[in-house]
């Protein structure tokens, strides 16, 4: 996962690909190939081949005492069920010497794994101080969960930082070794990381190009949470999680929507095998895969947002339904330490104020732990086209809550910092990108207006500027 490691070879034993001592029982994932991804993925997450079966996504991490979020976990989850792929997890670990301190991390982030009980939820070990018994104690706490624990991490990293022939006796490896860093499409088993125990071995950092990681399930192990695969209502592969959670809920309701059934507002992503545009025009071979706000339809025609162009339905395949943000079984969620009233929300696919005002709370910002919130009936998305900001809300939740990416979110509003958002504010929630231009010397809004076609009037409301306003060079203008 890390971009920067060396690699190191060694001889591929077959025997390492079978689990030393933790049996797997369904081995139908044997051979399969999947991703890998953080936050550099964005909210959607993209796969590097249409054959991959599998995702592990990261939902946060800890560096020292420092614990942190990852606010593309839940919707990388989502859109994964969405396309029928078996969706798993995984943590940073780093600088974690304490059994106390583990707990603490654990305990934050087991109540907001989204992906089914028994699922993958493996630690991210490869960089700071490490403690073997620490690592052990939490993989126990992780299988206490009800979740598959796994030990990722670099070979030569784990050999010199922990006792590896001990934690690989217990508990499975994801262990990650790169031939060079050239787009690789599948494992070079001469450059690989021969040891007991390997449950995954991740090949590449280069999946595709632009960076993507690529691994393959040596044992069956990515099945664990899963109980094979069914066919959709529409026709699809459907995978059949062990449990339910917000984000397999909503994956799931995209996965039974006909494309015929698609509307304005939904995500769609364009199939691999796509060839041309609605116009016939080719397609070019960075956008296969990618996913994108339905704009506009016409027809069997969908407009996507941000490039602009017109696809054939049978070419796309839907990902998210506008205002089906789902729930899980669930109606509480108990407030751990760490949490906030915000983060929470955009668990459950919800804005701060709504949980706020579903559990009586006049402070959005006070919450404390062991407090019991009530969660079922928050997420019924607006027809709205506006939404208003209110105190502990974050862009992410909001996009979350209205069915949206936070990118699209972001470009509908004209934000450049997806940080930087204010009480009052009001978003809109539905619409056309906004386009941005930064002013040059010379420039006035006058200038701009009759470069672009633009009303001089809609320009200066749209920046909320006045007929005597200036211009800055590099000033983004929104038109």
């Amino acid at each position: 996962m890390n971009k920067n490691k060396l690699v190191t070879t060694g001889a591929a034993i077959l025997a390492a690909f079978c689990l030393a001592s933790t049996p797997v029982t369904a081995l139908a994932a044997k051979g399969d190939q999947g991703v890998d991804w953080s936050v550099y993925q964005g909210d959607d997450g993209i796969f590097g081949s249409p054959q991959d079966k599998f995702s592990i996504s990261q939902i946060g991490g800890c560096r020292g005492t420092y614990i942190y979020n990852q606010y593309t976990y839940a919707t990388q989850v989502q859109y994964s069920i969405a396309q029928g792929k078996r969706a798993h997890t995984y943590l940073w670990w780093e600088g974690v010497t304490s059994t106390g301190l583990a707990d603490q991390v654990l305990n934050y982030f087991l109540p907001k794994v989204q992906t089914p009980k028994g699922s993958i939820v493996a630690l991210d070990v490869e960089s700071g101080t490490q403690s073997t018994a620490v690592i052990d104690h939490a993989l126990t706490r992780i299988k206490q969960a009800g979740y598959t624990p796994v030990l990722y991490g670099y070979k030569n990293f784990l050999s010199n930082n922990t006792d590896l022939n001990y934690l690989a006796s217990k508990w499975a490896l994801w262990l990650a070794e790169y031939k060079d860093y050239n787009v690789t499409k599948s494992p070079d088993y001469n450059y690989f990381p021969s040891f007991d125990n390997i449950g995954i071995f991740q090949f590449t950092s280069m999946y595709k190009a632009g960076g993507l990681d690529g691994d393959i399930d040596l044992t069956g192990i990515t099945d664990s949470g899963y109980k094979g695969t069914t066919t959709s209502s529409t026709g699809g592969t459907a995978v059949k999680p062990n449990t339910t959670t917000p984000a397999i809920a909503a994956g799931q309701v995209a996965n039974n929507t006909a494309k015929s059934d698609i509307k304005v507002g939904d995500t769609v992503k364009v199939n691999f095998s796509a060839n041309s545009w609605a116009t016939g025009e080719p397609i070019p071979s960075w956008v296969k895969g990618q996913n994108y706000k339905v704009t506009e339809i016409s027809g069997s025609k969908l407009l996507l947002s941000g490039i602009n162009s017109w696809i054939n339905r049978s070419n796309a395949e839907i990902l998210s339904v506008t205002g089906t943000t789902a729930i899980s079984g669930g109606s509480t969620y108990t407030v751990q330490s760490g949490d906030t009233l915000s983060g929470i929300a955009a668990q459950y696919g919800t804005t701060a104020a709504a949980l706020a005002s579903l559990n009586g709370i006049s402070n959005a910002n006070v919450i404390y732990v062991g407090q019991t919130l009530k969660v079922a009936g928050t997420v019924a998305t607006s027809n709205a086209s506006t939404y208003t900001v209110q105190s502990g809300d974050t862009l992410s939740a909001i996009a979350a809550a209205h069915g949206l990416n936070t990118a699209t979110l972001a470009a509908y509003n004209g934000i450049t910092n997806y940080n930087v958002i204010y009480v009052g504010q009001h978003l809109k929630i539905s619409g056309q990108a906004q386009r941005i231009v930064y002013a040059e010397a010379g420039d006035s809004y006058w200038s701009v207006a009759q470069q672009f076609g633009v009303s001089w009037i809609s320009l200066l409301a749209m920046n909320n500027a006045n007929r005597y306003s200036t211009l800055q060079v590099g000033q983004a203008i929104y038109y």
